[in-house]
């Protein structure tokens, strides 16, 4: 499936359609403060990497992009702090299904959910579609550690986006050249605490001032014993403003 199949389709159901030939999906409740978001999922992940490991004698790729991170739900807490009394412009990297960037959109931004795999745009844009969510979000294929997008947003969002380091560089050159010159424009970024990320930054504070936040979180899957979780929230300010 191509990218430009789910830019192109606007009809739900027939994203479902889409969805439903490579997996088993089911939507999800997922609440953030005053907001409650219909969150497609693959009913059953485990099952799917077995079918994958069977199926194939190469390296298999994991779906990471359809797991809800906890991660991405502190961002998502994070973003209902925001102000939205104007109209603001958001982009979140590396969506996957785009959790943050969903409740972003559902508190009035503007949102890109953006990502390089075309399975993670077609999960996001029925999230969009299935939330009411056109006016304010759609989706983007976006190459981070490449791409330039001949536009600037008030924030840049992202979670769990560290787990290749081949990519800081074009990492923090993308969020150079697309943060807004506006005084209170900034990149927030969150990730597991585990996941340092030394390497990304001492290449990013370099070109930017950064706070970090530690925030406990503890699960609330009925299945994983309700596991506590510690994340780091890096929120990011251009040097040269």
């Amino acid at each position: 499936m191509q990218a430009s199949e789910v830019l192109a389709e606007n009809n739900l159901q027939a994203l479902l359609d889409k969805a439903s030939q490579f997996f088993e999906v089911d939507f999800e409740n997922v609440r953030v403060g005053e907001h409650t978001l219909q969150i497609l999922q693959i009913t059953d992940i485990e099952k799917y990497v077995d079918m994958l490991a069977e199926e194939s004698k190469e390296k298999i790729e994991l779906p990471f992009w359809a797991k809800i991170w906890p991660a991405s739900i502190l961002l998502s807490y994070y973003i209902t702090s925001l102000d939205t009394n104007e109209e603001k412009k958001i982009i979140e990297l590396g969506s996957g299904i785009g959790i943050a960037g969903l409740f972003a959109a559902a508190m009035g931004f503007k949102v890109i959910l953006s990502d390089n795999n075309p399975m993670a745009l077609l999960f996001a844009k029925i999230n969009i579609l299935k939330n009411n969510l056109s006016s304010a979000a759609e989706v983007m294929p976006v190459d981070f550690t490449a791409d330039r997008l001949g536009q600037t947003f008030d924030y840049i969002i992202g979670s769990e986006i560290f787990y290749k380091e081949s990519a800081y560089r074009g990492l923090v050159k993308f969020l150079l050249a697309h943060l807004d010159n506006k005084q209170d424009s900034e990149v927030v970024l969150a990730a597991d605490y585990r996941r340092q990320a030394k390497k990304f930054f001492q290449v990013a504070t370099k070109e930017f001032h950064i706070d970090q936040k530690n925030i406990g979180y503890k699960g609330t899957d009925q299945n994983a014993d309700n596991e506590k979780f510690l994340c780091a929230i890096y929120r990011m300010k251009a040097r040269k403003k």
